[in-house]
């Protein structure tokens, strides 16, 4: 009697292989990636009202600063110097992570996060030496809210970065892992960017 039962070979003959296929993707090929890209939009669309709001407040008064001096320049300074230098192991951290080189973001992830600490610790200084209250008049709410939406984001990138940094000393990892340090460093050229103009306008516009 012939059996005329189908093979297995046409029932199968629909299915993919997909265990050759990478368990991780970068830049515009990642969900993560479109996730901070919207994020960065959002969050500098913030700033930038914030720092129009600064100028619409100083055209409204004689004076500005109103009741104090402008802000001493040496920690902001100091703090802008140590952002700008972090973009370079930020970079590195990003290249390796794209490689899939753990010992190059176990490196290159640490000195990124050493120097976020360092910059948090001098940014508890800037705020001594902004000779203003947040509750002291326009002119110090306006600087104090510019000043403590950076510090913010910086607060939680350390944090971010941080918690990456253990994970890839512990593992074991996922391939997504590598994914989360580049859109992490890609987040920190944010930060980088976002604080040049704020500088400008806490510790130059009322020196102008």
């Amino acid at each position: 009697m012939n059996d005329t039962r189908p093979s297995a070979a046409p029932a199968r003959a629909g299915v993919v292989d997909v265990a050759e296929l990478p368990s991780v993707a970068f830049g515009d090929r990642s969900l993560m990636w479109w996730g901070t890209i919207g994020l960065m939009a959002i969050e500098g669309t913030v700033f930038a009202l914030g720092i129009v709001t600064y100028f619409y407040l100083r055209s409204h008064v004689e004076r500005w600063p109103m009741s104090t001096p402008a802000p001493a320049l040496l920690w902001g300074t100091i703090n802008t110097a140590i952002l700008v230098a972090s973009a370079w192991p930020n970079h590195l951290a990003k290249r390796a992570a794209e490689r899939l080189d753990r010992r190059g973001v176990q490196v290159w992830l640490t000195v990124c996060l050493a120097a976020s600490l360092v910059f948090l610790v001098v940014r508890w200084f800037e705020f001594e030496a902004l000779n203003c209250r947040w509750d002291s008049d326009a002119y110090g709410s306006i600087v104090w809210t510019l000043m403590g939406l950076h510090t913010f984001h910086l607060i939680t990138d350390t944090w971010d970065s941080a918690v990456l940094d253990v994970l890839f000393f512990t593992g074991p990892l996922e391939g997504k892992r590598f994914s989360d340090v580049s859109e992490n460093a890609l987040y920190w050229y944010f930060v980088v960017l976002s604080w040049l103009p704020i500088y400008a306008v806490v510790y130059w516009a009322p020196r102008a």
